[in-house]
């Protein structure tokens, strides 16, 4: 048969290619796409040319091979039905909605271990925000928030919002997040911030420091997140984090470099710099948070926080190229954006 695939195939250009695929082997599914997640920060990073090209595309996810180089095919969060099974499938797989970490294309080939099965409660619209969701999970396991600590979160797309959501449901003296953008802003009170702010006004800082300054005598940030994208904010989490804070660095920021400040308080503060990522688990989590142990939590964390509320435009696959400009050139007015199928 004939899928259509998308490809990044150089700076700001997209294409839908056809690619010929056989029909699956032993153990296999050939999986029909319903709809796919595009991720903001890192396929815009691709989309921009910012990504380094020698890097490995992923070295845990078997359907993300090859390196950071044109042309690439991308994505990591597929909804899709299993449409013909192969030899040795069980027939109850017939027909199931399963979820793939695999590149935006219409159809495509899977191992039942690369496949999971959402909960029935959740919507394909709901489900397709699990690596997402994953992502934040990991983010505060990695952070291991503590009771009434004050938190600060750089930065309110996707990710950022499910994080203050999950932060949200902690039970801390303060949760403070900020993003440039006023409709973000809004969401993140709406989804447990005790304030959001912009971090490009000049006194936005001190106006956080000041808000914990008074019902506490520890001044700054217990911990900090950064996951915006830009790295300009890390500086500034550094700035705001307390004595012997953590600062966790979400963020993936490709070829851009991060100018920081660290000859200051920082040299004195005993601060930790963490970096975070959802491909492995923390050494000192592992022995009992398996990754299957993490995925039953992510699918739990998806059914109470409803995140369906954040797409706020679908695009038929045909129309990939006008996805990724409105993201590029209008990041206020896009947050999650969804290929339909």
């Amino acid at each position: 048969m004939i899928r259509q695939s998308l490809f990044f195939t150089g700076p700001r250009q997209v294409e839908i290619r056809e690619e010929p695929l056989d029909p699956p082997g032993p153990g296999q599914v050939l999986v029909k796409t319903l709809i796919s997640a595009i991720s903001p920060g890192t396929e815009t990073l691709i989309y921009r040319g910012q990504a380094p090209g020698d890097l490995a595309v992923d070295e845990t996810i078997p359907a993300l091979v090859g390196r950071f180089d044109f042309p690439l095919k991308y994505g990591y969060a597929v909804i899709g039905r299993a449409e013909v099974l192969g030899e040795g499938v069980p027939a109850e797989w017939q027909g199931r909605l399963v979820f793939a970490f695999n590149p935006h294309e219409s159809h495509f080939l899977a191992h039942l271990e690369d496949l999971l099965l959402p909960p029935s409660s959740l919507s394909p619209e709901a489900a397709v925000f699990f690596p997402n969701m994953e992502t934040a999970v990991t983010f505060v396991m990695d952070g291991q928030p503590q009771l009434g600590e004050q938190v600060a979160v750089f930065g309110q797309g996707v990710v950022g919002l499910l994080l203050t959501g999950l932060l949200s449901r902690l039970p801390l003296a303060g949760l403070v997040s900020l993003d440039l953008h006023a409709n973000r802003r809004r969401l993140s009170t709406d989804w447990g911030a005790h304030l959001c702010l912009d971090p490009g006004a000049p006194d936005s800082l001190e106006q956080l420091l000041e808000a914990w300054s008074r019902p506490a005598s520890y001044r700054g940030a217990d911990l900090c997140y950064e996951v915006s994208g830009n790295p300009a904010a890390l500086d500034q989490a550094i700035a705001i984090t307390g004595f012997h804070g953590r600062v966790v660095i979400g963020s993936w920021y490709g070829l851009k470099r991060a100018d920081l400040n660290l000859g200051g308080r920082f040299h004195r503060s005993r601060m930790r710099l963490i970096s975070s990522q959802v491909s492995t688990i923390a050494p000192e989590l592992a022995g009992r948070w398996s990754k299957f142990r993490r995925y039953l939590l992510t699918w739990r964390m998806l059914q109470e926080l409803a995140p369906v509320s954040l797409i706020t435009h679908r695009f038929p696959l045909a129309q990939a190229a006008q996805a990724f400009d409105l993201l590029d050139k209008k990041p206020a007015e896009a947050l999650q954006v969804i290929l339909n199928y």
